[in-house]
Formats: C-alpha cells, structure tokens, sequence
C-alpha cells in the first residue's frame, strides 16, 4: 500500500500491526486497546489458597507438593482443564521462619517433565528448581535449604527448559511467605486470609470450550488474556472486618503488567519483593511486571465498599502500548468493610536484628556488570543450558548494569538474591523501587544499576538463571545462566551434564 510506512523488518504481528494502524489514521486516531478485559460482576468470595501443612523431621520443617491435572471453574459455569500443586488450580502457601531449615518433596503427576522454583529465595543452586533441576513424570525431588534472608513474600512456579510459560499459564504457581523478627513484632495486619490476604493476579484467555489457551501469533508481549483472575476466581470480592488490609500483591501472569491501586484512596507501600521498606510510603499505585510483588496496606472505613484496580499500565518508552496492555484498564478485587470494623494501628516497625549484616553498600562493588536485553538475546547470546555466562566470586558485591535497548515489555529477575537498585538512568529510584527487589520492569533504553551481593553458596558446575520473566520471551531465549564460585576457582566444563533429572 502506497504511503504507508513499512514496519522494521522483525517487529512482532501484533507491533507491527499497530504501527500500521498508526500510519493509516496519520496518528490522529489512537485505538483504546487490542486487549481489553472483559468487564465482570464481582459475586464470588475470594479464594484464599489454604497454609500447606508441614511436619518437622530431626529438625527440618517439611512440605509436600504435588504437580497434577485437573479441572477449575475458572469462568462462572465452564469446566477449564487446568494444573495445581496439591488440587487443580495454583498451590498451597507455604510459610517458613528466618533460620529454619525446610525441605520440600515436590512429586510431579503431570504427563510431560516441570520443575519448582523458589523465586526469590536465597539457597544453593543444586535446590534453586531451575531447567536444570527438571523432575520427570512420576519422579520426586527433595531439595532442602536453611532459610537466611528477611521476611517477605516470595513465590514458587515452574521452570522447564522452554516450556516455563505453558507451566506457569496452566496454573502452577503458589506463595512461599518469610517470616522474622522484624515482621512478627511489626504493627502490620498478620492473619492470614483475613486482613492480611495474599493477591494473585492473572490473566487468560479461554476459547470456546473453555480451554486454556496460549497466543501463538508472535505478539508482543505475548498473551494478554480478556480474563482477569485473582486466586483463580473471576469477580472475587473479600469481605474486611478490620480498619486496615494487608495486600500481598503477585503479579503471576506470563506477560501482563499491572498498575494496580484504588480510584478513591491511597495506600500504604510497606514491601517490595524480597521484604520490608525501611519505613511506610503512600502512593496511588504499583506498577507490577511478571513476577514482580508488593504488599501494600489499605484503610477502609465501616459498611464501605471500594475496589483494588489496575490503571492503565506506565510501560514507558514501548512502541504502541496500546498493543501490549497498556491502554488496558479494569477492576481486580472488590473489597467490602462490615459495619463495624476491628481497630488496627498505622503500619509501623523496626529493623530486624539482621538489618546490619543484610544491608547493600556500593561501596562494597568491587566488579561492573554490563547487560543489554535485544530482541530474544541478553548480551547478544540466547539461553544454552550448557554454557555459563557469569561467574561470580563468593563473598563479593556486584553491580550489574541493565538495558533493554528495544521498545518492548521486559522485566529482568535475578536467582538467588535479592538487589538494590541504585539508579535508574542515574537518578534515584522512586520509592517503589527503592526496597529488596528480585525482578524489576525495564523501561526501554533506561539503564538500571542493580547493586548484589553473592553469598554462602558455591558451585562450579550448577548455575542460577538471569532472564526476562516475560515467559514467552524466556522461553525462546532471553535468559543467561551464572555460577557462584570460591576465590580463584573456575566454573566448571560439563554444566550440561550436571542438568539432574529425577
């Protein structure tokens, strides 16, 4: 068609197809969205997923979980086949406390290999339940680890050699909660599934007989359902019997970023991933990429009913946002007060006994990292799970320079430890990236300076991952493997063949 411009050779369907419409309306006419959300009535009580029972053994607390089939009602009067961990949609929270050693047997029912990863948590990479730590149909894996790092509220999914985002999307995730010191003594709501309620939030699309279904067309940033869950209910509203709510908010979907507030309040910022601010912040909103978490603290007043929203998402610099969610706004999670409302104090609390010794230093950085996330590529290379890409030296603090210098959707997550984010194109980052984080949302062409530190655990020959938690960018590639090692020691030469299957 004469006059309009050709999209870049490479731009994915779905790109491609908004600048095309960009181009045909002379960037007059901006279209609201090409992944709008379906509009639901809020009628069904949340589902809060059940504390997993353990039981101590010689010392260790011990959990089981089991990968399965299954069958959910995910929408309203249609049965939508779909995979759990212990019954048939998401997994059991578990719950540990700082200094505790946990085992967990993880037995996979599935037909096809998957795998458990503990994201978030700091162990050994044996335990991390990466692609190299793959459990086959029938088999069971037992990693177990002593719990050092601060409270927080980490999550635990799938992550299979290519296959990470069917796992994930079908439905196998759940909550792994930290407590400590800090947190239990903190003036924070703290009862489970009543005012202090966890909040995963996902999206889907289902076809016509209410299968679940994965876009294949090559759009960006892969699928953006028309089917908001939270706790794998539709239209979930939770009932408050007190003044204030604690959210631990999870962004457990495979592509879709939220912006999740309430049109008629502000609330209280209390946690990022891996743990406690240093003191409260009020905001409007918290932008969450792919598994990305927050706990907010919200305040309601008696026979009151507000609801948790999802603005339209700030993606920063992307080419045509409206064809990748950003134009997308809908409502989460009805929150209805009782008419009479138990007191609860302004969140509040001190440093745990460990702040000191947990604490980041730039000073510290004594090695620059540098990483640029381009097409299906970090650094120019895509994922080879026999190749090691870092090598990190125990003991020290890094920082590790990252940029996605395209116009798309990329969030970056780091195994194994929890970062500090120095800057952001040099600036300060903006309190809701100023606490522990794992996975963090890169704007296009803005440089994020990540401050870690590696600690306690080495191994020459099985690596932890970096990647895009964008799962399907994940899965075609954009992932690098690094291993922790003592001074002056190598990584290994045979990574590959330390892959253990069980």
């Amino acid at each position: 068609m004469s006059g309009v411009p050709r999209p870049p050779r490479g731009l994915p369907v779905r790109v491609a197809a908004g600048l095309a419409v960009l181009a045909l309306a002379g960037c007059a006419l901006v279209p609201g969205s090409v992944s709008p959300v379906d509009e639901v009535e809020f009628t069904h009580e949340l589902p809060v997923p059940p504390l997993a029972p353990s039981r101590v053994v010689d010392g260790t607390r011990v959990f089981s979980l089991t990968a399965q089939e299954g069958t959910s009602e995910l929408v309203p009067g249609v049965q939508t086949p779909t995979w759990g961990f212990d019954g048939p949609y998401l997994g059991p929270t578990l719950r540990a406390e700082r200094g505790e050693r946990v085992a967990v047997e993880v037995t996979n029912d599935l037909p096809e290999p998957t795998s458990v990863h503990w994201h978030g948590m700091h162990l050994p990479a044996a335990m991390d339940g990466g692609p190299h730590q793959e459990v086959e149909p029938g088999g069971t894996w037992r990693p177990t680890w002593r719990i050092d790092q601060p409270a927080a509220t980490l999550w635990y999914h799938p992550h299979p050699h290519g296959q990470t985002e069917k796992h994930v999307y079908r439905g196998l995730a759940g909550l792994f909660l930290l407590d400590d010191d800090a947190s239990v003594a903190a003036d924070l709501p703290h009862d489970y599934g009543v005012d202090d309620v966890p909040v995963i939030v996902q999206d889907k699309v289902l076809d016509d007989d209410g299968t679940l279904e994965l876009d294949d067309s090559g759009a960006e940033p892969g699928t953006l359902g028309d089917v908001v869950l939270t706790n794998g209910a539709t239209g979930a509203y939770h009932d408050v019997t007190s003044e204030r709510v604690r959210l631990r908010l999870l962004n457990g979907s495979t592509a879709r970023t939220y912006q999740l507030g309430f049109p008629d309040r502000r609330m209280d910022l209390v946690a990022t991933d891996g743990g406690l601010l240093e003191a409260p912040v009020e905001v409007d909103d918290v932008r969450l990429a792919p598994g990305e978490r927050a706990e907010v603290v919200v305040r309601l007043e008696p026979g009151e009913t507000t609801r948790l929203h999802s603005f339209e998402a700030e993606l920063g610099g992307v080419v045509v946002p409206f064809a990748m969610g950003g134009n997308d706004a809908f409502d989460v999670l009805e929150l209805r007060a009782a008419d009479r409302l138990t007191p609860s104090p302004e969140p509040a609390w001190t440093p745990s006994a460990h702040a000191a010794a947990d604490a980041l230093h730039a000073d510290d950085a004594t090695v620059t990292r540098t990483f640029q996330l381009d097409d299906r590529q970090i650094n120019g290379r895509r994922m080879d799970m026999g190749r090691i890409d870092e090598t990190a030296t125990v003991g020290t603090t890094e920082v590790w320079e990252v940029r996605s210098t395209v116009p798309m959707p990329h969030s970056f997550h780091v195994h194994d430890v929890q970062f500090r984010i120095l800057s952001v194109d040099g600036d300060p980052p903006p309190p809701a990236l100023a606490g522990p984080k794992d996975t963090v949302y890169l704007e296009p062409n803005r440089t994020y300076r990540l401050l870690m530190r590696f600690e306690d655990y080495t191994d020459p020959d099985v690596p932890y991952m970096f990647h895009c938690h964008m799962l399907w960018h994940e899965d075609q590639g954009m992932m690098g493997q690094f291993v922790v090692v003592e001074p002056g020691q190598e990584a290994g030469t045979d990574v590959d063949g330390h892959a253990g299957h069980h």
